[in-house]
């Protein structure tokens, strides 16, 4: 197998430069850089990575962290990747995803420093540990959803309108005459869970309706997220049954209302509105009627959040900034006017 002396020898260059042409420390003449280059293709040779990375300090690879669930990915988590992946492949850096699993995260022989030059985060919390750890690390990251105040300020994100989004829906079920509606939002902790929540209340609020803080409820997160849509339907339903619409954080959770709904005999829309934080799902089959939900264009905000991680990968001194991405509201048949007592 060709290595660097071979290159070298080929190209008439010194191994330094060879390893320049390759590395980008130092700049290289066009000519020179094209004489090395064709050599090495000659000669099938192929840098050390890891070599090379350590010599320039950068990996090219960019992290992405999310939080592991023992489900599919949904197709907001799919549309988001491939948004990241895009901007990757057209701006020559790999991705690694990290969703290890909350089981093994705090297990020292699980937890390692990722290879990557910077990571983007998703669903943050309060007290997010993994915020906190970067920025001590000086690591560059890119939020997507809203980070906690105390980083809001200092950190890049990226996300949607999720107070406006939760005043609309809560506004369109109000419109149709629901007046009792549950919300399963998802972790208290987490940013997105608060604003979605100030925003359902807004619309109570303008609408004067008075609100039964008991219907909105927060997941577990020991539970998946169709076994937390089950339970907490069933646990509502049986002690409200005055409630008539359901609010779900995600099309996984709205499976589970679905499932619930069945074995209670309610029938949506007729019984019991359902309406998701989420569009196009990968369980659509098994949403009979189809699940009226939101379009948060997961592809934009992936692709947005990777612009601006290599943004700040390139900048010596890069600007924090916020971006926020339209969502829209997709009427389908799971949600209905309340039927006459």
């Amino acid at each position: 197998m060709a290595n660097i002396d071979d290159v070298a020898k080929v190209a008439r260059v010194s191994k330094s430069t060879v390893s320049n042409v390759f590395s980008k420390k130092r700049p290289i003449s066009k000519e020179v850089s094209k004489r090395v280059l064709d050599a090495a293709l000659d000669l099938n040779y192929r840098p050390n990575y890891w070599a090379r990375s350590l010599a320039n300090k950068r990996t090219n690879i960019i992290g992405l962290n999310m939080p592991g669930e023992q489900v599919k990915f949904s197709q907001f988590h799919l549309g988001l990747f491939n948004g990241v992946l895009r901007e990757c492949y057209s701006q020559g850096y790999r991705l690694l995803v990290n969703s290890l699993s909350t089981e093994f995260s705090k297990q020292v022989e699980y937890v390692a420093t990722d290879p990557v030059d910077g990571d983007i985060l998703l669903d943050p919390a309060e007290n997010d540990e993994r915020i906190s750890e970067r920025i001590m690390r000086n690591l560059p990251l890119v939020v997507i959803g809203r980070p906690h105040q105390e980083f809001e300020s200092s950190v890049s994100y990226v996300d949607n309108d999720n107070i406006g989004m939760g005043q609309l829906v809560a506004e369109h079920l109000l419109q149709l005459g629901h007046t009792h509606i549950a919300f399963l939002n998802t972790q208290k902790e987490r940013t997105v869970a608060q604003d979605r929540e100030l925003g359902f209340i807004r619309a109570f609020q303008k609408a004067e309706v008075t609100i039964e803080p008991k219907f909105i409820v927060y997941k577990d997160g020991k539970l998946t997220s169709t076994a937390y849509g089950f339970q907490m339907t069933k646990r509502l339903l049986t002690s409200y049954p005055q409630i008539t619409a359901i609010i779900t954080d995600t099309d996984k959770v709205a499976l589970g209302v679905y499932q619930a709904a069945e074995e209670l005999k309610l029938q949506i829309p007729e019984d019991l509105s359902v309406f998701a934080f989420s569009d196009d799902s990968i369980y659509a089959p098994e949403f009979k009627p189809p699940l009226t939900g939101v379009r948060l264009n997961g592809e934009v905000l992936g692709s947005e959040a990777a612009k601006l991680l290599i943004e700040q990968l390139r900048e010596p001194n890069p600007i924090v900034k916020r971006i926020l991405i339209p969502a829209s509201l997709v009427f389908r048949e799971s949600c209905a006017k309340v039927r006459n007592s």
